[in-house]
C-alpha cells in the first residue's frame, strides 16, 4: 500500500437532503485523523478544503436538485483526486455528501485507464445510490452517484472523468445495503451490480461477504473504497442525515476494514456523509477515524503479510 496519503476536504452538502455534511471534514480533523494515520507510519499531507458553490437549498428541477452546483463540486473533486494519484499519493476524500463519490471515482477510473490497472470499487453504504432523475423520490443527487458513474445520468455529470460510462458496473461491490427505492431495485438488477446486502451479511457473515467482494483483487488492481458513514448501524454512528437501522455492528465493520487492509491494495478512499449536526459529541467521527485506522493496517496482533 502507498505510504503517502493526502487528505482532501470537500465541505459541501450540495447533494444531500439535509444540511450539515459540509461540516464533516472538520469533524474528522477534530477526531485527530491526520495524527492517527501518522501513527500508522504514513506520510500524511492535509491539502485543506476544496471550495465550490454554496448550497442554494432549492427544489429539484427535472428530477435533479442543485445540478449545476453538484457538477462544479464534482469537477473540483475530480481534479484534486486525479492530481494526487498523478503524484503517486493515496487520496482520502473527506466528505461532504456522497454525490462527490462521482468526482472521486471518475478520477480514479481515469487514472486506472492511463496506467493500465484494473479498478475494483467497494461501496460501503446503507443505500445503493443507483437512482436516476425519473426514479428518485427526492431529486437529491447523493442518491445517484453509482448510477451516474455507470452512465445513467445527465451529460454534464456523467462525462466528468472524460469517458462515458466512467466505470463498468461489474467493477463495483456494494456492501451493507439495506435501503433501495422501488424503481432503483430494478435498475440495480438490470445493471448487474454485485450487492452484499444486510440479509446476505446476516446469513453468511461479513467474512464471506468480504471474501467474495475482494475475490480476484491482485497486484494489478487499484482498490477504491467509498465509505458512507451511514453504512454503520446508527446505534454506533448517529451522525448521518440518512440513518437506516440494522447496519453492520462495530465488530463487523472492523472485520470489513481489516480484510480490506489485508489485501494491501487500497489505493484511494472516500469517507462520506458524516454530519456533525446529527452527532453526539463527535462520536461518529471518532468511530470513522477508528475504522480508517484499521483500514490502514492497525491490528490487535502482528500478522503475517
Amino acid at each position: 500500500m502507498n505510504q503517502h496519503v493526502s487528505l482532501i476536504g470537500a465541505p459541501t452538502d450540495i447533494g444531500a437532503g439535509s444540511r450539515g455534511a459540509s461540516m464533516g471534514p472538520e469533524a474528522l480533523r477534530v477526531a485527530n485523523l491526520a495524527q492517527v494515520l501518522y501513527n500508522q507510519g504514513l506520510n500524511v499531507l492535509d491539502r485543506g478544503n476544496l471550495s465550490g458553490p454554496s448550497n442554494p437549498w432549492q427544489p429539484p428541477v427535472d428530477g435533479y436538485r442543485h445540478l449545476a452546483e453538484v457538477v462544479a463540486w464534482n469537477q473540483a473533486v475530480h481534479d484534486a483526486v486525479y492530481a494526487e494519484l498523478a503524484q503517486h499519493r493515496l487520496p482520502i476524500l473527506l466528505g461532504g455528501d456522497h454525490c462527490l463519490g462521482l468526482g472521486s471515482i471518475s478520477a480514479v477510473a481515469r487514472h486506472c485507464r492511463e496506467v493500465g490497472k484494473k479498478l475494483r470499487v467497494l461501496w460501503l453504504d446503507a443505500h445503493a445510490d443507483f437512482n436516476t432523475n425519473t426514479l428518485t423520490p427526492s431529486g437529491n443527487i447523493h442518491g445517484m452517484p453509482v448510477a451516474c458513474l455507470c452512465g445513467f445520468g445527465p451529460a454534464e455529470l456523467i462525462s466528468i472523468g472524460g469517458q462515458v460510462p466512467a466505470i463498468n458496473p461489474k467493477w463495483v461491490r456494494q456492501i451493507g445495503i439495506r435501503s433501495v427505492d422501488a424503481g432503483e431495485k430494478r435498475l440495480v438488477h438490470e445493471a448487474g451490480l454485485e450487492v452484499f446486502d444486510m440479509r446476505f451479511i446476516d446469513e453468511m457473515g461479513m467474512r464471506a461477504a468480504m471474501e467474495l467482494a475482494l475475490a480476484l483483487v491482485d497486484a494489478n488492481t487499484h482498490l477504491h473504497v467509498s465509505f458512507d458513514v451511514d453504512f454503520l448501524d446508527p446505534d454506533i454512528a448517529p451522525g448521518v442525515g440518512t440513518t437506516v437501522r440494522g447496519g453492520p455492528t462495530y465488530r463487523e465493520a472492523q472485520l470489513c476494514m481489516e480484510m480490506i487492509a489485508d489485501t494491501g491494495r487500497l489505493a484511494s478512499l472516500d469517507v462520506m456523509e458524516l454530519n456533525p449536526a446529527f452527532d453526539v459529541r463527535n462520536r461518529t467521527a471518532e468511530v470513522a477515524v477508528d475504522l480508517m485506522e484499521s483500514l490502514f493496517g492497525k491490528s490487535t496482533l502482528m500478522r503475517k503479510k
